[in-house]
């Protein structure tokens, strides 16, 4: 028996962190395993990736940075989920390999096929069973926005392009866009509807 794989995607102040809570909580109240974990930053090794991620105005370039998102990831697939999911525990995550095709593919202008190839080698082809991409406007998400980390500072147009890739990508994937941009409870029935339809918990 294996878990399910659910992954929340969406750009900064989505709105991600919350909805994956309350996803979690409302599957453990059927009775089902489940964990929540997030990237990057959820072992130990990747805590010390997300400092050089993240924390900071050290400059990155664009390869690199790239790079280390494919270290945490490769570290937070065999360390967490997969262990999970062999258990038949369900796994929600806060980002995944779509945001590495968002965030470096069209925010850093990288290879978007050099990005797909290192990722399944980080994740050895792990895919998730459902994304769920929530979707704010420009405006609404940058008044949401801290600054507190390398990725919320960057300008609006970055920000943008993020946004308008996961967009396109939903509609070549078969990722499921949620409109991000209600109140919360609104948000999770639209985000529960899809879950229980798909996956059936």
């Amino acid at each position: 028996m294996t878990g399910r794989f659910i992954v929340l995607e969406g750009g900064d102040a989505s709105g991600k962190s919350t909805q994956a809570a309350r996803l979690v909580a409302r599957l453990q109240g059927l009775g089902k395993d489940v964990i929540e974990t997030f990237e990057p930053g959820a072992t130990r090794a990747g805590q010390r990736i997300r400092s050089l991620l993240l924390d900071g105005d050290e400059p990155l370039v664009p390869a690199a940075e790239a790079l280390l998102m494919a270290a945490d990831r490769a570290q937070h697939v065999a360390e967490v989920v997969r262990p999970a999911l062999a258990r038949g525990t369900w796994v929600v995550s806060d980002r995944y390999v779509p945001s590495t095709l968002a965030y470096q593919g069209a925010g850093r202008a990288l290879d978007p096929q050099l990005l797909e190839r290192v990722s399944e080698w980080a994740t050895d082809g792990l895919v998730a069973d459902l994304v769920l991409v929530l979707d704010v406007p420009d405006e609404v998400a940058a008044a949401r926005r801290s600054a507190d980390d390398r990725m919320e500072r960057e300008a609006e147009e970055f920000h943008s392009r993020v946004r308008d890739a996961y967009r396109r990508l939903a509609r070549l994937r078969d990722w499921t866009v949620i409109d991000g941009s209600g109140d919360v409870d609104s948000v999770e029935e639209k985000l529960w509807s899809v879950v229980s339809e798909r996956l059936s918990p």
